[in-house]
């Protein structure tokens, strides 16, 4: 009998295992996905590919997606004092942070897009968006926040007098210096306190005039328990004055460079979301310019939220596509009992059924940005469709986006729930969107709120669904539904069911209008009729499914 040799001891060399899987990287984060380009396209921003795509070859690259993972496992550090003991609350951040936020500001995904006089702006800056936040979520608050500030800035001429150049110059500047003298600025909002969150009108912090520095001006005092991105150059600030709740924005730097009174308590410790430094704020005696009437802050600040939220809804997305790209790229590499993870029947049905619900996603998101651009103009179709569309898909999608990570990071079994994965950090952050800007809650009572005193809202809606009749019976069936549904809203209680019921509804339009017939098929199917059970994977017999994983995958 021939002795069976010992096995080598491991080395460096001969350690890695067979069947696992290589890291995905090197691939254009925009054009290899078929459902972006496709819509950029639709919408009006196709000429614009090729600058989306520049950005995403640079953030699908080794560097790119390696500074994601860095910006995480070295998050932001609060330091107090300097080395001479003076209080200066500064926030460090890794050299990977300011890669990615300089990559995302240069590329137009913060403010600069309001400066660009493409008919389509709106639509490509989403897609970027789209692509920044699958590597690196935590740096979109700021960049939403600045994005969504400057029709809020333009409620006050001397407002945006100083403000609105270094939003949209495209620049990202990191030095601490006044307005005046930054190249490219940043702006967030500290809306929340401990004692109520969506109920502003509940806030303690107070703003008295301040005559010395001039009309519009005040001094804030009070503390904000979540204030995120709290390194930004000026943060909207809602505080009681005379007349209620005013909106208020406190720059960082005074005039002369020195602090305006801003004390940072300290850093939170999220459960995601962890680049990007959240605080709780005190606010003493700080100088700040009225944004709007005094006593309608709450309207001044929606002009800024109604871009936070569909910004929410594009990070939604991300997620969703992160996931699809994951599972998919990881099934079609891995082996079990002798064939490819993604040739196996449960695990393709599985596999198309996240792509389909990315897909959806991703139109529905293009679409509230196209109309977020006609609204811009003066459109006043485009205006009431956002009205509704807007938390319509702020609940829909947000809410959708964590079952879509917990089943992506499930295909990849064990794999998926270690750190060396992208699914970990993107499962943490899938939560956030549907938190932050108006819980689910809030955007259905906001959908009855639109429905109840805006039926221009609801008309436009109905104009855009009905776009998509005549095509699939289900959809049409959903169609004739959903003219009950409007004719008879339900309470409060029953808001949250109207409104993924009109999220589905234009979902399915969109598709039936725009995507693959396989795609709108298996949509229509699943979502518009009783056939599946709510779970991924349950797609109706004779769907494609090999060809809807082959559509959501990294195209080359």
């Amino acid at each position: 009998m021939t002795p069976v040799a010992a096995p080598p001891p491991p080395t460096a060399s001969n350690r890695a295992t067979g069947n696992t899987p290589p890291r995905l990287e090197g691939f254009d984060v925009v054009g290899s996905d078929a459902a972006l380009v496709d819509a950029l396209q639709a919408f009006g921003a196709g000429d614009r590919l090729a600058e989306c795509s520049a950005l995403g070859r640079e953030l699908g690259s080794r560097e790119g997606l390696e500074a994601g993972f860095l910006a995480n496992e070295q998050p932001p550090v609060h330091r107090p004092y300097d080395r001479g003991g003076a209080r200066t609350d500064e926030v460090t951040f890794t050299p990977a942070w300011d890669h990615v936020m300089r990559l995302a500001v240069e590329h137009g995904v913060a403010g600069a897009v309001w400066a660009d006089e493409h008919p389509a702006a709106q639509v490509a800056r989403a897609a970027k968006f789209i692509a920044v936040a699958q590597v690196e979520a935590g740096s979109t608050c700021p960049l939403a926040m600045t994005y969504a500030c400057v029709p809020a800035l333009r409620l006050t001429d001397a407002v945006a007098a100083r403000w609105e150049r270094p939003v949209t110059s495209g620049v990202y500047d990191t030095r601490a210096l006044p307005a005046g003298e930054k190249a490219g600025a940043l702006i967030g909002m500290a809306l929340t306190e401990k004692q109520g969150g969506s109920d502003v009108r509940t806030n303690t912090t107070v703003a008295e005039p301040e005559p010395d520095a001039g009309d519009g001006w005040y001094r804030v005092t009070g503390e904000k328990w979540f204030v995120s991105a709290v390194h930004s150059d000026a943060m909207f600030v809602l505080a009681q004055t005379a007349e209620g709740v005013s909106c208020l924005l406190v720059p960082r730097r005074l005039d002369d460079g020195g602090p305006n009174g801003w004390t940072i308590d300290r850093l939170k410790d999220k459960l995601g979301n962890r680049s990007n430094p959240t605080a709780e704020v005190r606010f003493d005696g700080s100088l700040a310019q009225l944004v709007g009437e005094p006593g309608r802050g709450v309207r001044a600040i929606m002009a800024m939220i109604g871009g936070t939220r569909q910004d929410c809804v594009l990070g939604s997305t991300a997620v969703m596509r992160t996931g699809t790209v994951e599972a998919i790229h990881w099934a079609r590499h891995r082996t079990a009992f002798g064939r490819p993870l993604a040739d196996q029947p449960a695990m393709t049905a599985v596999l198309a059924d996240l792509a389909v619900e990315s897909e959806a996603a991703t139109w529905s998101a293009l679409r509230l940005a196209r109309a977020t651009q006609d609204a811009a103009a003066g459109d006043a179709q485009a205006i009431a469709f956002r009205r509704l569309a807007g938390p319509v898909l702020k609940f829909w999608v947000c809410k959708r986006a964590p079952m879509h990570a917990a089943e992506a990071l499930e295909c990849q079994g064990g794999y998926g729930y270690v750190e060396e994965s992208r699914l970990p950090r993107s499962y943490r952050e899938a939560p956030l969107m549907s938190v932050w800007e108006g819980s689910g809650n809030v955007q259905a009572l906001d959908v009855l709120r639109a429905m109840q005193r805006e039926p221009e809202s609801v008309q436009a809606f109905r104009d855009e669904v009905a776009a998509g009749a005549g095509a699939d019976r289900r959809l049409d069936a959903a169609i004739a539904g959903l003219e009950d549904r409007i004719r008879d809203v339900p309470g409060e209680a029953g808001a949250r069911a109207l409104t993924g019921w009109l999220a589905r509804c234009l979902q399915a339009s969109l598709l039936v209008r725009h995507a693959p017939p396989a795609v709108a098929d298996a949509y229509c199917a699943t979502r518009l009729t009783g056939d599946g059970d709510g779970t991924f994977g349950c797609l109706p017999r004779g769907a494609d499914a090999t060809g809807l994983v082959a559509r959501g995958g990294v195209r080359s």
